[in-house]
């Protein structure tokens, strides 16, 4: 990984040059790849100067601060967020540039017996045999209501959902508070208590696109796009692989 850091400070030097004034970039991400983002940003602030501070939040309540007129320079959710925070005027006309990609899997705790998910009748009888069931508030869980439903175990669950807000599923499971968790699988991958049963079957699966937006309140666009270049960098693709994502441009 050392080559790597060192292939995404070459191109900064490259690309945008010595920096005249350094800048405070602020964004507002979704946690989704969380991991794979922090491994890059020290490179990134070395070479340039510039210091980026990061808010992680659920995509709810993004969308939320957005709405109420809270400002950032660079905005990083689910693309048909951006696009909505777009037309309300609080992203910038064009400048959406889709970054990663995630499925979503199924998590449990390390040492427990992992039940067979791999086809949409599995993933059902496993979820129907749970003791517990939870899953998040983002795009990932709006798709598994429906998905419940079209398996028609909404009903015979119900009692035994949890939904999280606030904090990742896979910490839920880690201190046994729910048997099985369902989240974008870089989530999983980064709780280390806990074990990624699989990603969900082809014919069940979800696909979230996760998406740059500039914030119409961008205080150093130059300085934003820089940041943007090189999360997209082919020296970045290690790091968004290596945390089970796949990348979007």
């Amino acid at each position: 990984m050392k080559k790597i850091i060192n292939s995404i400070i070459w191109i900064l030097g490259m690309t945008i040059g010595a920096q005249a004034m350094a800048s405070e970039i602020k964004v507002i991400a979704s946690v989704a790849f969380k991991e794979a983002y922090l491994a890059m940003i020290p490179a990134f602030e070395k070479s340039t100067g510039h210091h980026v501070t990061t808010f992680w939040l659920p995509t709810v309540e993004v969308m939320s601060r957005m709405k109420g007129g809270e400002a950032a320079d660079l905005v990083i959710i689910a693309g048909n967020g951006i696009d909505e925070l777009t037309k309300l005027g609080k992203i910038q006309e064009g400048s959406r540039q889709d970054y990663v990609k995630s499925g979503i899997g199924i998590g449990m705790r390390k040492g427990s017996v992992k039940p067979d998910i791999s086809s949409a009748e599995a993933v059902k009888t496993a979820l129907l045999n749970a003791k517990s069931v939870a899953y998040s508030t983002g795009p990932s869980g709006v798709y598994l209501v429906s998905l419940f439903q079209k398996m028609g175990v909404t009903e015979a669950i119900a009692p035994k959902l949890k939904v999280i807000q606030g904090e990742p599923v896979g910490a839920v499971v880690e201190r046994g508070e729910a048997e099985i968790g369902f989240q974008q699988v870089p989530e999983i991958l980064s709780v280390p208590g806990i074990d990624l049963v699989g990603p969900l079957p082809p014919a069940i699966q979800f696909v979230t696109i996760f998406s740059f937006g500039i914030h119409e309140q961008v205080r150093d666009v130059a300085a934003t796009k820089a940041l943007m270049q090189i999360l997209k960098s082919e020296p970045a693709v290690p790091f968004i692989k290596k945390y089970g994502l796949e990348t979007a441009w």
